[in-house]
C-alpha cells in the first residue's frame, strides 16, 4: 500500500522533528475555508513559541533575584490575582468570539459595537466590585492571613481590572483574527515589563520583595492594558466605523454564563494546583512546584495556539450547520495539537534537570513532577480543543457539567494527595483530573454531535463520513442544536 504524508506512523525514516515542521508549514500555506484559522494558529503557535520562551526566561531571573521564599509568595498571589481576573469576565471573553463573527456575517453592526462596549464596562466593572471585597475580607479577617501575603495581595486587588479588561481585549481580537493584537500585549509585553521593572527597583534600592514584584506587576498590567485598549479600538473603528450600539445585555447574558462556567472551572482546574500547594505548603514548595509547572507550560502553547485559531471557525461552521466540514475540521484540530505537544514534551522532559537548574539549586526535586503533569497534558492534546467545538456549537452547560467535574475531582484529589505526597500529590491530582476531563469530553463530542475527535489514524476521512451521514439524517431536535 502507499504510505500517506499526513501519517507519521507510514513513515519510520522521518523523525517527529520533521513530521511537525511539515504539518506547520502546511498550515502556513492552508487554502480554502480553513486556511485563515490554519494560518491564525500558526501565528499563535509562533507567539506562543516565542513567548514561552519569554516568559520561562523572565521565571528565572524573578527567582534568582528574590529567592525560592520571596518568589513562592509572588508565585502564589500573581496566580491567585490572575485566576480571580479571568473568572471577572463571566464568560464574556468568550461570548465575544462567538457573536463578533456571526454579527459581522449578518451585518449586523450595531449589535457587533454594542457587544464589545457592553463586554468592556461590566467586566472592568465586576473586577473592580471583586477587588474591593478581597481587600474588605482582608481587613477583617487580620492576623489570620500570613504576614508575608497580606500586602501583595492588595496590590493585586488593584490590578484585578486591569487583568479582566486585558482578557475583553483579547476576545475581541481574536473573534477577529487579529492575533497579534491578541496575543502580544499579555504573553510578550506584560512579562517583559514586570521583569524590567522589578530590576529597575532593585538597582535603585528596593528590596527584591513579593511587594516589590505585585507592584511592577500593577505598574506592567496598567501599560499593557491600557495601550491594548487605545490600539485595539483604533483599529476596530476602522473596521467598523463609529454609529449605532444596540445591546441585548440580557441575551449576552445568557449566552456567557454557561461560558464563564466552561472556563471558570477549566482555568480553575488548570491553575488551581498552585493555589492549593500554597494552601497546604510553605511558599518554598510552592516555588518549586511553580517552576516544575512552569517548565510544562511550554508543552501547552500548541494547544493554546490551535485552539486560538479554530474558535472562530468552529463558530462559522455552526452558525451555516455545515456537519461534514466541522467533523473534518475538528479531527485536523486534534492531530494539529497533540503531535507538537508530544514533540515538545519529550523535549522538555530530556531537558527538564538543567532547565529547574536555572532557576536555583534548590528546585531540582521538583523533576519528578514534570513526568507526573505530562501523562495529563498529553491525555487533554489527544483530542484537541474539544471544549471549544462544544461551546460554539450551543453545548456550554454540558461542558460547564464536565469541567464542574474535572475540578471537584481535581480538588479532592489535591486535599488527599498533597498532605500525603506533598507536590508530587498535587501533580498527580492535576493529571488525573485532566485525564477524566479527557474521557468526559471525548463522550459529550460523541454523543451531541457525532464526531470522533480523539486523536487516531484515518480519523479525518471517518469524521468526514459521520458528519455526511448525520447531515443528511437530521432529527428535528439535531436541527435545532445546530442552529443554537
Amino acid at each position: 500500500m502507499p504510505r500517506n504524508p499526513d501519517n507519521p506512523t507510514d513513515a519510520p525514516e522521518q523523525s517527529l522533528l520533521q513530521t511537525v515542521i511539515t504539518r506547520l508549514l502546511r498550515l502556513a500555506g492552508g487554502k480554502g475555508d480553513g486556511g485563515e484559522a490554519q494560518r491564525m494558529s500558526l501565528i499563535a503557535f509562533a507567539i506562543r513559541v516565542f513567548s514561552a520562551g519569554l516568559a520561562f526566561l523572565s521565571q528565572i531571573v524573578l527567582a534568582r533575584i528574590m529567592g525560592q521564599f520571596e518568589y513562592g509568595v509572588y508565585v502564589f498571589v500573581w496566580v491567585f490575582v490572575l485566576i480571580l481576573g479571568n473568572l471577572a469576565c463571566f464568560g464574556y471573553q468568550t461570548a465575544l468570539i462567538r457573536f463578533i463573527p456571526q454579527y459581522n456575517a449578518e451585518n449586523r453592526i450595531a449589535e457587533l459595537r454594542g457587544i464589545i462596549a457592553t463586554a468592556q464596562i461590566f467586566a472592568a466593572g465586576s473586577a473592580g466590585l471583586i477587588g474591593v471585597a478581597g481587600m474588605t475580607c482582608l481587613y477583617l479577617l487580620g492576623d489570620r492571613v500570613d504576614h508575608y501575603y497580606v500586602a501583595p495581595l492588595f496590590l493585586g486587588a488593584f490590578a484585578l481590572p486591569l487583568i479582566t479588561l486585558g482578557d475583553i481585549l483579547d476576545g475581541a481580537a481574536r473573534a477577529n483574527n487579529w492575533p497579534v493584537n491578541a496575543l502580544s500585549p499579555t504573553f510578550i509585553i506584560r512579562p517583559v515589563l514586570i521583569l524590567l521593572f522589578v530590576a529597575i527597583a532593585v538597582l535603585v534600592g528596593f528590596s527584591a520583595s513579593a511587594v516589590t514584584a505585585m507592584t511592577a506587576a500593577l505598574a506592567a498590567a496598567a501599560v499593557t492594558t491600557i495601550g491594548q485598549f487605545l490600539v485595539l479600538g483604533r483599529r476596530l473603528r476602522n473596521r467598523f466605523g463609529r454609529g449605532e450600539r444596540k445591546i441585548h445585555f440580557g441575551h449576552w447574558l445568557r449566552v456567557a454564563l454557561p461560558i464563564f462556567l466552561v472556563e471558570g472551572f477549566y482555568y480553575l482546574l488548570t491553575n488551581s494546583d498552585v493555589i492549593m500547594v500554597g494552601l497546604f505548603l510553605e511558599p518554598e514548595r510552592v516555588a518549586t512546584y511553580y517552576a516544575a509547572a512552569k517548565c510544562m507550560a511550554l508543552v501547552h502553547f500548541a494547544y493554546f495556539a490551535v485552539k486560538a485559531g479554530t474558535g472562530p471557525r468552529f463558530a462559522e461552521l455552526v452558525a451555516v450547520d455545515d456537519r461534514p466540514a466541522l467533523a473534518a475540521f475538528a479531527s485536523n484540530a486534534a492531530r494539529w495539537t497533540f503531535w507538537p505537544s508530544l514533540a515538545i514534551g519529550l523535549a522538555v522532559l530530556a531537558t527538564g534537570p538543567w532547565l529547574l537548574a536555572l532557576f536555583g539549586p534548590d528546585f531540582a526535586d521538583g523533576y519528578p513532577v514534570m513526568f507526573v503533569l505530562l501523562a495529563g497534558i498529553l491525555a487533554k492534546a489527544a483530542i484537541g480543543p474539544a471544549e471549544a467545538l462544544l461551546i460554539m456549537a450551543g453545548r456550554e452547560r454540558i461542558c460547564a457539567a464536565v469541567y464542574a467535574v474535572a475540578f471537584t475531582i481535581n480538588v479532592g484529589a489535591n486535599l488527599v494527595l498533597i498532605p500525603m505526597l506533598g507536590i508530587i500529590g498535587a501533580a498527580a491530582a492535576t493529571a488525573f483530573a485532566m485525564i477524566a476531563e479527557t474521557a468526559l469530553l471525548c463522550f459529550i463530542v460523541r454523543k451531541e454531535l457525532n464526531i470522533r475527535m480523539l486523536l487516531r489514524i484515518g480519523v479525518a476521512r471517518h469524521n468526514m463520513e459521520a458528519g455526511q451521514e448525520q447531515n443528511g439524517a437530521n432529527t428535528p431536535k439535531q436541527e435545532r442544536n445546530g442552529r443554537e
